[in-house]
């Protein structure tokens, strides 16, 4: 019986020591710069394919940890009280981006002025921080 109580103050200090620890961590979210590939797909009226671009492109991304809790709670249906937050997009800026390697349908790069290359629009993060998950009401 006492090493049953003993196990369980053992695991109450353990849970306690890990709830200190998220408490005092900082929030390291960041916008940092990154490289990806993108490959556009353009169709005809029929919905076949007329070319496809690609190319590699440098674009921000948020990346980081939130502070986040879970505690044990009477008040909530599930016994518990969460506070979840997570690394997002504080402000977004519309890109305009050059795909300069496209090809036709038989794969053959196309080399005409007007067909060589494709413009395209994206979204990325301006600036990043921590939000309520779940929260898309900005």
């Amino acid at each position: 019986m006492v090493f049953r109580s003993r196990r369980i103050v053992l695991f109450a200090l353990a849970l306690l020591f890990i709830y200190l620890i998220q408490c005092y961590a900082e929030d390291n979210c960041e916008t940092l710069p990154s490289e990806i590939h993108i490959t556009k797909d353009e169709y005809d009226d029929m919905g076949s394919i007329v070319r496809s671009c690609s190319g590699d492109v440098s674009v921000n991304k948020c990346e980081g940890a939130c502070k986040s809790q879970i505690q044990p709670s009477v008040v909530t249906a599930t016994g518990f009280l969460k506070e979840c937050y997570c690394c997002r997009e504080k402000q977004l800026k519309d890109r305009y981006i050059t795909l300069t390697h496209c090809y036709n349908t038989d794969g053959l790069r196309l080399e005409d002025e007007e067909r060589a290359t494709m413009e395209i629009r994206i979204r990325e993060p301006v600036d990043c921080k921590c939000h309520k998950c779940g929260d898309y009401s900005r």
